[in-house]
């Protein structure tokens, strides 16, 4: 896609703001979400998008897009469902001395698992090299995270997201063995249940996000929510096995 003047897209100089949210293409016409174009993936850029609601997708080739759906995909963290198969491998990981969770440290190889990580339907990666960097810069700054799955001192999953004060913007996740990223969402929940943290964006509706308790709800409510958390302070970005209690409770 290229700018076009038809579909009165905004297209964005390095230092023009982003428009609103709620200025995105309407549900049911063509590019529906989408805000504007172009701008750059500054970090800066980045967290102006994300306090407000958007994030950029784009494939190779493409400038960068900016996005806000309505409605918007987002797990209520004490809506999280544990069905038996997870709880069971829940509970074997947590009292097993060669698993782990651990986060942001190996952010890189994170972000990098899940662009190589084929999406249904999808030929090609939207985490694209100016993605990776971008976010890898995100990281550095203190605001995009990795939570990792590790089992025998090797990485087998995780996921990677972006935070600002009390919100959490999912963003991919990968696995190599069976449920290793359910197990790194699982302990994202447990953290954010730990710190009263109440929400995580999910962006779009998937049949995965929805059977583990994700649901849509409309983007004037997801924006009242970034504004009543965005300002919460920081929690400190660590996980502690004790977590585990938050999601499932030692009998």
């Amino acid at each position: 896609m290229t700018h076009n003047e038809s579909l009165q897209i905004p297209w964005l100089e390095d230092q023009t703001p982003l428009p609103r949210p709620e200025s995105a293409q309407k549900l049911g016409t063509p590019l529906a979400g989408l805000v504007a174009a172009g701008g750059g993936l500054s970090i800066a850029r980045l967290h102006e998008a994300y306090a407000q609601g958007m994030f950029p997708w784009f494939s190779k080739g493409q400038p960068v897009l900016w996005w806000s759906p309505d409605p918007r995909m987002v797990l209520h963290t004490d809506e999280f469902k544990l069905h038996r198969s997870l709880r069971k491998t829940l509970q074997k990981f947590r009292h097993d001395a060669r698993c782990e969770i651990r986060f942001d440290s190996h952010f890189g190889d994170v972000i990098r698992h899940c662009a190589n990580t084929p999406r249904l339907g999808q030929p090609d990666t939207w985490i694209v090299t100016e993605m990776i960097s971008a976010y890898e810069a995100l990281h550095h700054a203190g605001l995009a995270h990795s939570i990792e799955t590790w089992i025998d001192g090797q990485l087998v999953g995780g996921l990677y997201c972006v935070a600002v004060g009390h919100t959490i913007f999912g963003e991919s996740m990968f696995a190599h063995q069976h449920d290793a990223s359910k197990i790194a969402l699982a302990a994202l929940v447990a953290f954010a249940r730990m710190h009263k943290i109440a929400w995580i964006d999910c962006q779009q509706n998937t049949k995965h996000l929805a059977s583990l308790g994700a649901r849509e709800i409309p983007r004037s409510e997801f924006l009242q929510k970034i504004r009543d958390a965005s300002t919460a302070a920081i929690p400190s970005w660590h996980f502690d096995a004790s977590y585990w209690d938050f999601v499932i409770p030692q009998k």
